[in-house]
């Protein structure tokens, strides 16, 4: 995104104008919706060099730090929903997958695909709402990109955003971490940001309003890891396919099985109630906010009351324990005092999620 420094006589019209072809051109139009509408938005250091890619120092690492790079594209429908937009989530995703691996982010990037026709007015919102965000979290963007496609061939507007962050010496988090009789951790309730969308994308009303839950989780991880130093052996944000599916995964990673509680798994009355009325189970919806953490049987207790004592993790609960199984089973004991398989997600049953 490269700043423009001529003057123009007629700016954007945010109110009333629409993204056309001109403006992914790379012309004219092309400066003038990057430094009035992105730059202004997103201004930092970085971006003012310029140039088509931010050039900086790396940050002084200590000896065994590494660095982490995660890239993710946002593609939810609507792109506006109860609690938040594509423009806030593109940023908390990215961070969060960042996060998962113990890191602490420090740079984003951002591509947008923009479709002719898109309101400047939409626009504008979700791109100060990702300012925002990024604001919020401390992790600027610093360079990025726009295309346009012509209409009809997307849908209003796709966002990949990329982070880079740095992990400390001696944290060692990764999804084949996990060890028979390891405690499985959740930071809070389950469903709220899959049903949020899907609330708006289907006009359903429901008695309370259910927003997403959308939000970094950055700070909360710092917290834990330095609660626990060492201890702290898988982390991992359940986005699409939710907690069923995301320990699915672990499960498969390391080797091992896992066996829930269903009584102490938290989700809101009023997902519950939504889930019911549609026939899906909470255990397969996507979050945007929340995180589970696979710890040492000897941590759990510190870990837990870390992410409790922070405003993300009030509602953290432990869940389950890692088994022993050739198979990889996700089990659950549930609340009728029966057991039953925790499978995969099979199929897709809630497109367009995040």
């Amino acid at each position: 995104m490269s700043p423009v420094k001529k003057a123009y006589i007629r700016p954007l019209d945010i109110r009333h104008g629409c993204i056309d072809m001109g403006h992914g051109a790379g012309g004219r139009s092309a400066a003038q919706l990057i430094e009035e509408l992105f730059l202004a938005a997103f201004d930092n250091e970085f971006l003012r060099q310029g140039n088509d890619g931010a050039v900086f120092a790396p940050p002084p690492l200590p000896a065994g730090a590494r660095l982490v790079m995660a890239t993710d594209g946002h593609v939810v429908s609507p792109l506006f929903f109860p609690g938040g937009d594509v423009g806030c989530l593109s940023v908390h995703g990215t961070v969060n997958d960042v996060a998962m691996s113990g890191a602490k982010p420090l740079y984003l990037t951002a591509s947008f695909i923009l479709e002719e026709g898109y309101p400047l007015a939409d626009l504008k919102r979700i791109v100060d709402s990702m300012a925002l965000a990024a604001r919020e979290a401390g992790v600027p963007v610093i360079t990025g990109d726009t295309k346009v496609v012509e209409r009809g061939k997307g849908d209003g507007v796709f966002i990949s955003t990329t982070g880079l962050g740095v992990v400390a010496p001696g944290v060692d988090i990764a999804g084949s971490n996990a060890r028979p009789g390891d405690v499985v951790l959740l930071s809070g309730t389950i469903g709220e940001h899959g049903v949020a969308v899907l609330s708006q994308r289907e006009s359903l009303e429901f008695e309370t309003t259910i927003q997403s839950d959308t939000c970094a989780l950055h700070t909360l991880v710092a917290a834990m890891l330095l609660a626990a130093p060492g201890d702290v052996r898988v982390l991992r944000d359940p986005t699409r396919g939710g907690l069923a599916t995301t320990l699915n995964e672990v499960a498969r990673q390391s080797r091992a099985g896992m066996m829930l509680e269903e009584s102490a798994i938290p989700v809101l009355p009023e997902v519950d109630a939504a889930c019911e009325l549609l026939g899906l189970d909470p255990l397969y919806i996507a979050n945007e906010g929340k995180l589970i953490a696979i710890c040492a049987p000897e941590a759990a207790d510190a870990v837990l009351a870390a992410m409790r004592a922070h405003p993300q993790g009030r509602a953290a609960a432990r869940i389950g324990v890692v088994t022993e199984d050739a198979h990889h089973f996700v089990q659950m004991n549930t609340r009728f005092g029966g057991r039953r398989v925790v499978d995969w997600l099979s199929g897709e049953q809630l497109p367009r999620i995040c």
